[in-house]
């Protein structure tokens, strides 16, 4: 197995996962729910180390997942940015109040959601990927309207998640007023806070990971499956097994920002495959 394998290995294992999730209950839902978790995070922050290098992987580690716990520590003492809220004791140990596992979940969407609005505000260049880097980086204004995409397409993943979370008793709002037609039980201010965090998050990672993330290529096809299925897997999920129409509709609404223009420019892409770009040689990508 090559490490280019690496990458789609886990990625079947979390859908293998994920669909064995809503045919469970209770205690065996919640231990899916913390190994889905952890799956994703080992997949995107695997995936950016072999493909980008040891700083692409720490400054996703950093931002995302320091970045998260940081914020959601913050959130559970102060009720800033999100509102007031506390988790139950469902997702395994706590620090600060705060399951370990949450911050691993900001780093698990968050690198498929950057490298979805990478690929949807470049020209994918010829020859070996990341070759291109400076014909295809965007200026100023371009770098701006990235940074807005990315955050958009993490920030639309709440859409799914918290109703699907509070649902499952995993957190609990003191106050969820007031709250989007529909979703129930969770304040505007979360979905507020989710898109500021996401905004800081997308801001800081092109700086502190280098040139290296600012381009994509075939090897990032594992991760823009891992958004499309997370995206259409959840609207059915929602709407069909977990009974949750209301979130299917707003979450269909929120990340189709980023996947329907990704599904859309992926399956072009397969149609012109001389705009592709060829495969790179084996070891870590590094921009030219």
């Amino acid at each position: 197995m090559t490490r280019r394998h690496v990458p789609w290995l886990l990625l079947a294992l979390l859908v293998l996962i994920q669909i064995c999730y809503p045919l469970t209950a209770g205690g065996t839902r919640a231990r899916l729910t913390v190994a889905t978790v952890v799956l994703g995070y080992l997949l995107a922050v695997g995936h950016a180390l072999l493909t980008r290098g040891p700083r692409t992987a720490a400054a996703l580690v950093a931002v995302a997942t320091g970045g998260g716990f940081a914020i959601e520590a913050l959130g559970v003492a102060t009720g800033f940015p999100f509102g007031s809220y506390d988790y139950s004791g469902e997702l395994g140990p706590k620090l600060a109040g705060v399951p370990l596992i949450i911050p691993l979940a900001w780093t698990w969407m968050a690198w498929p959601a950057w490298l979805a609005a990478v690929r949807l505000t470049t020209r994918p260049g010829r020859g070996p990927d990341a070759a291109s880097a400076g014909a295809a980086t965007p200026g100023w204004a371009g770098h701006v309207g990235r940074v807005a995409l990315a955050t958009v397409g993490l920030a639309g993943w709440d859409l799914f998640l918290d109703p699907q979370m509070v649902a499952e008793g995993y957190w609990v709002w003191r106050d969820a007023t007031p709250a989007l037609p529909g979703l129930p039980g969770i304040p505007v201010s979360n979905y507020l806070g989710w898109l500021l965090f996401a905004v800081l998050l997308m801001s800081a990672l092109r700086p502190l990971a280098g040139p290296a993330v600012a381009v994509t290529g075939s090897r990032d096809d594992p991760m823009f499956t891992l958004y499309l299925w997370t995206y259409f897997s959840s609207v059915l999920a929602h709407a069909v097994f977990l009974r949750l129409p209301a979130s299917a509709l707003w979450g269909a609404a929120g990340m189709a920002v980023v996947a329907v223009p990704l599904a859309v420019t992926l399956l072009r892409a397969r149609r012109r495959p001389a705009d592709r770009p060829t495969p790179a040689r084996t070891g870590v990508d590094t921009p030219a």
